[in-house]
């Protein structure tokens, strides 16, 4: 472990628990989404080095190395063009599709255990219990199927659980994972997809059987989703669930309101990337200089870490990124003023 600088004041409030205790090159930089392939393109083209993976490029520009392992079943169900609506096609797809995706994984765990053992950030993803019936049936017919095909949902989720709690123990052969996250995606710019009776009956009971075996291993679970789902934030936190990201703030997500209503709930995102760029191509230094005054109260609080609400798009230049990173750096430096 690196030599913590003096004077520091890392402002992650103990989130992930055991990645928070690492050094980091740029403070409370951790990125849970990275930059769409448009994005490093145009970089490329205004000076970033080519070749690089994405390990070499957080490396590039300073940030935390993080090391994300997203482990799911039916990897190329999706490609298949397929859709399940019925118990029969859900066996099929499992026999079609059903491929030993462990196997491939045990180098890179192997590798990322190593890295892991030097002071990087190993996590893990796992489809979540809304996300995995909507992979297999559409987004539409997923919906209809809480009210009308509720045993294939229970069917799908029963063999999800024990997919996951399968995989769990695969990375665990390796190495502990500093925090997980399970995809759901289930809110959007208007709230939460789905009431909360559906969640309780649908999502509730597999969260209940797999977060103690994750918080007994010391892996601390958040949830995935964008949108708003500021509503739905305490039926996270009854089903075990610690955090979340991404915090859109396009999405009206509030997160000074956030951390006070819930100051227990962990939090990840929450800078919005439209600040970060300009139609024009001026210099948006002030506009971001801004919206890091306005996450830094939550930032000194605690159990909070600063970062783009998403992946940064493609309107955003090298030289605006280099911006978002020095801003990012004062501000997690400075006292809770700016």
């Amino acid at each position: 472990m690196k030599r913590k600088e003096e004077g520091r004041d890392d402002r992650t409030g103990n989130f992930p628990p055991s990645a928070a205790r690492r050094e980091r090159r740029t403070p409370s930089a951790h990125r849970m989404a990275t930059w769409w392939d448009k994005t490093i393109a145009r970089w490329q083209d205004e000076g970033l080095p080519r070749g690089m993976d994405g390990v070499q490029i957080k490396e590039y520009f300073g940030l935390d190395v993080d090391i994300q392992f997203w482990i799911r079943p039916l990897p190329h169900f999706e490609s298949s063009g397929s859709v399940v609506e019925t118990a029969e096609e859900f066996t099929q797809a499992l026999k079609a599709f059903g491929d030993d995706v462990f196997a491939p994984l045990r180098p890179r765990l192997e590798w990322a255990a190593e890295r892991q053992r030097n002071g990087d950030i190993a996590w893990i993803s796992f489809d979540g219990f809304f996300w995995f019936p909507r992979r297999l049936m559409g987004i539409e017919q997923h919906l209809y199927a809480f009210y009308d095909k509720p045993g294939l949902m229970y069917d799908m989720n029963q063999y999800l659980l024990e997919f996951d709690l399968k995989a769990l123990e695969v990375v665990l052969e390796y190495f502990t994972p500093d925090f997980m996250t399970f995809g759901e995606d289930m809110s959007y710019n208007h709230g939460p997809m789905l009431s909360r009776a559906c969640f309780d009956e649908f999502l509730l009971p597999y969260y209940r059987k797999i977060i103690p075996v994750l918080e007994s291993r010391g892996i601390f679970p958040i949830v995935d989703t964008d949108g708003d789902l500021s509503a739905m934030v305490p039926w996270l936190m009854d089903a075990g669930l610690r955090g979340a990201l991404p915090l859109e703030r396009q999405a009206g997500v509030d997160v000074e309101n956030l951390q006070c209503s819930f100051p227990d709930f962990a939090l990840l995102g929450g800078f919005d990337k439209m600040t970060m760029f300009t139609k024009d191509d001026s210099d948006p230094r002030e506009a971001m200089r801004r919206e890091f005054a306005r996450l830094l109260p939550a930032m000194k609080r605690g159990r909070f870490i600063n970062s783009v609400d998403h992946q940064t798009p493609p309107s955003v230049s090298l030289r605006d990124y280099r911006t978002y990173l020095s801003l990012l750096k004062e501000a997690s430096y400075l006292p809770a003023s700016m």
